[in-house]
């Protein structure tokens, strides 16, 4: 019965939780594209008219769309197919599971991006439920 009343209670703030998974993703998605872009936050800076720089603009950009709510389900989308590539471009080659080729951040933004696509911007973003 405890079990029960503390997921009752902790389940009114599912809104609250939401938000802030949909910001801390898209902001630290917006730090994995200024490291290429910017060469800040102890990476390096990429050539931007390479598949680097292209990976840098869109992960600071839909990032930064993400945390704020603002067509949250496209740039979710994108993101998320980005992310796609790079596991599959990148890490698979290295090892069968994620866990051996270094690739569970972007299987873990994949899917992530994934869910917030389906449930858009939530009641706090820009978009507004949308």
């Amino acid at each position: 019965m405890a079990a029960r009343t503390a997921g009752l209670r902790l389940g009114a703030l599912s809104t609250l939780t939401y938000t802030l998974l949909r910001i801390v993703a898209g902001l630290l998605f917006a730090c994995h594209g200024a490291q290429k872009l910017f060469g800040v936050l102890g990476g390096r800076r990429v050539p931007i008219a390479s598949q680097l720089g292209a990976a840098g603009i869109v992960e600071v950009t839909c990032g930064l769309l993400i945390a704020l709510g603002l067509i949250t389900s496209i740039a979710a989308i994108i993101a998320a197919g980005e992310m796609a590539v790079a596991y599959f471009q990148v890490h698979a080659p290295r090892a069968h599971f994620p866990i051996q080729n270094g690739g569970e951040p972007a299987v873990l933004f994949c899917f992530l991006f994934l869910y917030i696509a389906t449930r858009g911007a939530g009641a706090w973003g820009l978009d507004r439920g949308k």
